[in-house]
């Protein structure tokens, strides 16, 4: 009881100072609690909705998560640009002309509250909050809010979707052109080694088989013609050995003999070219009979020793006929033979460029056939992108639906004035209390027996109380009085005078607030 009364005692002893704090706080707690302005809240809501088409038909090429999304659209909403905007359309603080572009940003930040919830098998939500002093420029900027976000929404998903469409676009123009740039490649390649191409190779093949069997038989040919005229050349030589006259004068040809001998060699000719009963070989033996026939009559004044040697020249001249004759062929068939042998060796020539073709060709329509593939694959991915262009510009894909706009508050929702007058008035009595325990327990002056027997370990025999004389009592209560009287008196005066003189309780909040970026 003794130790209650003792502290009750150091209390009341330092209980000015108490109600200084005490008063103090409660005070300006009770102040600031009556003249904050009044502030109010509207709330907007929004959902995620899925794609309206389901993906088995079509789907969308906009591939964004709703919470990426909402993400997305909550960092592009809360810009500076976007947030001096609605600021400067809407009303959202007293004084607001007078502040800065930052100092406004900050407060449209600490103003606003945006939240996002979403879970497995849930739809994600979004909720935005605004407070302002105004009710109508809560809702207002709450609009605004949702217009951004519905345009941005918009814009976001068309966006990436013409994006999508026009990188498919250019991708499948530029392997349309590359296919051309290959095409031509091919065909030019193909018409510069026409006759080394891997599809004749067989034809060629085949061709030079042929050719090879008919430079044989010509070869045979020639062959053959060179015998017989060698052949022919001996008979005339064994036959001119026996019936040869050394002394026998050489026999002038008559033109009629000229005439017949060209004939038979123009009828050699013809029969190398013409069938036997053709017109231009019946003509040629027509016109030799005749001549024959003409000859003969001519010969009968003759004597046998002129015809002798006409009949030996006449032999002479059939020799060399048929000696034309061959000759004719065998040039012919030389020529064969030449042109036979160009052939084959142009032939081989292509042959063996073939294989190199092979591999040239081969490699430029596996280029032809890879680029190809890359086409027939963005041309399917470009008819995916238009499906899914369509879907974003009819809203059919992902979209943001508003569940509850916002509504213009009828009531202020803060401050609540009961709850922090009662509250800074329980700070101030703490504080006041913590004040008295801190001036006490810093004040080590002994004040009862125990102290002294604690501090300096002795049992004293008495202990003899301080005694104030009445003069110094009436001071010392004087002084308390008007400590308590300047407390009482002094603050809320001071108060007032800042809410007169200097500006409105309530506008000093706002800017304290506003410089904070903190709302109550």
């Amino acid at each position: 009881m003794s130790e209650m009364k003792f502290y009750l005692d150091r209390f009341f002893r330092r209980f000015h100072w108490f109600l200084a704090v005490a008063v103090s706080i409660s005070a300006i707690a009770i102040v600031v609690s009556l003249t904050l302005p009044p502030a109010y809240e509207s709330e907007v809501r929004m959902i995620v909705e899925s794609n309206q088409i389901p993906d088995e038909l079509a789907r969308s090429t906009v591939e964004t998560s709703a919470m990426e999304q909402l993400q997305i659209i909550e960092q592009r909403l809360m810009t500076r640009e976007n947030l001096l905007r609605i600021a400067n359309e809407n009303f959202i603080v007293r004084g607001q002309q007078d502040m800065s572009a930052d100092e406004i940003v900050r407060v449209m930040h600490a103003q606003t509250t945006l939240s996002r919830r979403s879970g497995r098998n849930e739809a994600t939500v979004m909720a935005i909050r605004f407070e302002a002093p105004s009710a109508r420029s809560t809702a207002s900027v709450l609009n605004s809010y949702l217009s951004v976000i519905l345009e941005q929404s918009a814009e976001f998903r068309t966006e990436r979707a013409v994006t999508t469409l026009e990188f498919f676009e250019q991708q499948v123009e530029r392997l349309e052109q590359d296919l051309d740039v290959k095409s031509e490649q091919i065909l030019e390649f193909k018409n510069r080694n026409a006759a080394a191409l891997p599809e004749t190779l067989n034809f060629r093949m085949s061709e030079q088989t042929r050719l090879q069997d008919r430079l044989t038989r010509v070869e045979t040919d020639i062959s053959d013609l060179n015998n017989q005229r060698t052949q022919l050349i001996r008979l005339d030589e064994a036959a001119r050995q026996i019936g040869a006259d050394p002394n026998k004068a050489t026999i002038q040809l008559s033109p009629r003999q000229v005439r017949l001998s060209e004939l038979h060699q123009d009828l050699s000719e013809a029969r190398s070219v013409y069938a036997e009963d053709s017109a231009k070989v019946r003509h040629i033996r027509a016109l030799i009979s005749k001549l024959e026939e003409d000859e003969q009559h001519e010969a009968g004044d003759i004597d046998e020793a002129a015809l002798a040697e006409q009949i030996e020249s006449r032999e002479s001249l059939m020799l060399n006929i048929q000696l034309a004759d061959i000759d004719s062929k065998i040039a012919t068939l030389e020529e064969q033979r030449g042109d036979i042998e160009a052939q084959m060796d142009s032939n081989r020539t292509a042959i063996e460029r073939t294989p190199a073709n092979v591999i040239a060709l081969e490699a430029l329509e596996r280029d032809y056939e890879n680029i190809q593939t890359q086409y027939n694959e963005a041309v399917s991915n470009l008819s995916r992108a238009n499906t899914g262009e369509r879907i974003e510009f009819m809203s059919r894909g992902q979209r943001i639906t508003v569940i509850e706009p916002p509504a213009v508050p009828v009531e202020p929702t803060k401050p609540d004035r009961k709850k922090l007058a009662v509250a800074g008035m329980g700070v101030g009595i703490l504080a006041g209390l913590a004040l008295v325990y801190l001036l006490e327990f810093m004040n080590r002056t002994p004040r009862r027996p125990e102290d002294i027997v604690a501090r300096f370990d002795v049992m004293p025999i008495a202990t003899i109380p301080y005694v104030r004389t009445s003069q110094q009592i009436v001071v010392d209560r004087g002084v308390r009085v008007l400590v308590i009287l300047a407390i009482l008196v002094g603050i809320p005066a001071a108060i007032w005078a800042v809410h007169e003189f200097y500006m409105p309780l309530d506008l000093v909040a706002d800017k304290v607030m506003n410089r904070l970026g903190v709302r109550w």
